[in-house]
């Protein structure tokens, strides 16, 4: 007998089915908690919406009512102009700016990344509020035109849908820039060089090779940023709602917050942008599948080299320069004008000889403003934390593919259809129907905080574990060492740069976070955005400033210290 026959005759090995089952339980164990958080909100707002308001039967006439109203066809028609425009604005805003800073030489480089992060610690109130100063009837733009042309005509009318579109354009801006950096950085120079030496000029070479390469990115990009434009809610309730200009978001908002809330119209609304928001993620995603076809990094070495702009450097770093205005400069030296004035006033000589501290001391004498400061960053904290622990445990077994984890990426993706608006609606109602008093606590925010950003943290658990080689877990195994000791010691060490910088990131977005907070927020257990926006309706706009100015500096030296941990790490386990 041959040793091929021996082996042939050896009896197949079967598991047995509690084998299997302890195989297959952690990855269960998993997709069924990401069930229970994820999958309810959609399930309570589709019972809500099919129930009448009184007797709860079954009925269509939510539905019926909403698009039967030809509101809704305003609104939406508002909505996507808003969308469309305030996008375009951002990529090419951003997307100009990253390849100025990515692929030219122009100075000024370290100033666009300085903007972009601390925009990112900047409440949206805070900066939609100083934009609506800047470009206000009172504002410095249209006091020099006064100055200049027109003693009592107006320049520019900020209470408009072109003040809208301009505001989130300019919002949404430095994420673009950070997003498009990263792809205009890996992008191969050889046929942007090769143009250039066949004689293209450089905006034939902009736009035949490096937006053509750059276009999967670009496009799925826009379509985020598009997406994310169509639920907005801080441009929206701030500029839209004073102007009577309606959109789907704000429509939501006014439903629940009528007397009685109208529940039941207001789900409805709801379930129809989860279905838009939805189409178009699956959109989103076609265009990301195919983004390999564009590749223009092979296995060959390569360097990415900068671009000369001759001459035309200059008119690049000046545009950097003017980006920086825009998104920090101008925005940043407003809040803290009106933090210093006692009311809104033009800047002149006079307002400048009548600063005053009033307003700071008015914020450090309550120990209101630091509970507010408290909550929002126990709750944000918390929820970025319980983020990055239940993705970064879901991305390792999606990665390493075991068994039973097919469904992890799915379900951590459902809450990208959920606009802020509609999950805070979805969360009202499950809180009304919890068997404790939840409603109006922090408890409930934290909870849509972690639902919201699952599925950023999954993205960045997962672009961390998946450039650790399996080998090192299998040669950890051999060595005797457990799956959770092979995950404390040797895994969550390598990535940890990733899981900071996404717990960063969720953080960062939490904390400014106003659509979910604002339903949800009860009277001890606001965050800070929502006491914010609370103020700015109540008319006290010096208040707010000076506790964005507060806010702002704190997050910004907090984000600073932690991306210097973060950057230490990483060169340490680089080796350099």
């Amino acid at each position: 007998m041959t040793v091929l026959d021996a082996t042939r005759s050896l009896p197949v090995y079967r598991k047995s089915a509690r084998e299997r089952l302890a195989e297959y339980a952690p990855a269960i164990i998993v997709t069924i908690i990401l069930a229970v958080i994820v999958i309810p909100p959609v399930i309570v707002l589709l019972r809500t919406s099919l129930r009448g308001n009184d007797d709860g039967v079954f009925t269509l006439s939510h539905y019926a009512s909403l698009f039967s109203d030809p509101r809704l066809y305003v609104s939406a028609w508002n909505s996507v102009s808003f969308s469309v425009l305030a996008m375009l604005l951002s990529l090419v805003n951003g997307g100009l700016v990253a390849w100025l800073v990515e692929r030219t030489n122009v100075r000024f480089k370290s100033l666009a990344y300085i903007s972009a992060i601390i925009s990112l610690g900047t409440p949206y109130i805070i900066y939609v509020s100083a934009w609506l100063y800047i470009l206000g009837r009172a504002g410095p733009v249209n006091g020099l035109y006064r100055a200049l042309v027109d003693p009592t005509g107006t320049l520019f009318n900020v209470y408009s849908i072109t003040g809208m579109v301009l505001i989130e354009g300019f919002l949404w801006s430095p994420l673009v820039f950070l997003l498009l950096s990263a792809t205009f950085r890996r992008s191969n120079a050889d046929m942007e060089e090769a143009a250039r030496i066949a004689g293209a000029s450089v905006f034939a070479t902009v736009t035949r090779i490096s937006l053509r390469l750059a276009m999967p990115a670009v496009l799925g990009l826009g379509l985020f940023v598009f997406i994310r434009n169509l639920e907005a809610f801080d441009v929206p309730v701030l500029i839209g709602t004073p102007s009577k200009i309606s959109l789907l978001t704000t429509d939501i908002y006014l439903s629940m917050t009528q007397v009685p809330p109208q529940l039941g119209h207001a789900s409805a609304f709801s379930i129809v942008l989860m279905f838009v928001v939805a189409v178009l993620l699956y959109y989103y995603g076609k265009i990301s599948k195919h983004a390999e076809r564009f590749a223009s990094i092979t296995g060959k070495g390569y360097r990415p080299r900068p671009f000369d702009l001759g001459r035309s450097k200059w008119l690049g770093s000046a545009l950097i320069l003017f980006n920086a205005m825009l998104v920090l400069v101008l925005p940043l030296a407003a809040i803290l004008y009106n933090s210093l004035t006692p009311f809104a006033r033009p800047v002149n000589w006079t307002g400048l000889t009548n600063l005053t501290f009033d307003h700071y001391r008015a914020v450090f004498a309550q120990s209101y403003y630091l509970e507010l400061a408290l909550n929002t960053v126990i709750v944000a904290a918390a929820s970025a934390t319980a983020a990055i622990l239940i993705t970064s445990i879901a991305a390792w077994m999606n990665v390493r593919r075991w068994p039973g984890s097919a469904l992890l990426d799915q379900l951590t993706s459902v809450p990208l259809v959920f606009p802020g608006i509609v999950l805070g609606v979805a969360m009202i109602e499950m809180a009304l129907n919890f068997p404790l008093p939840v409603y109006g606590t922090l408890w409930v925010i934290g909870f849509a905080f972690v639902i919201r950003y699952l599925p950023y943290g999954m993205r960045y658990s997962h672009a961390g574990i998946i450039q650790i080689h399996r080998e090192l877990e299998d040669a950890a195994g051999i060595s005797g060492a457990s799956r959770p000791t092979i995950l404390r010691r040797i895994l969550v060490p390598l990535i940890s740069p990733s899981l900071i910088a996404g717990w960063l990131f969720i953080f960062l977005i939490a904390a400014k976070e106003l659509s979910i907070a604002v339903l949800l927020a009860g009277y001890n257990a606001k965050t800070i955005s929502v006491a914010m926006f609370d103020q700015w309706v109540n008319g006290a706009g010096g208040e707010v400033a000076a506790m964005g100015v507060i806010w702002t500096s704190v997050m910004t030296i907090f984000t600073a210290t932690l991306y210097m941990i973060t950057r230490r790490r990483t060169d340490l386990i680089s080796g350099k």
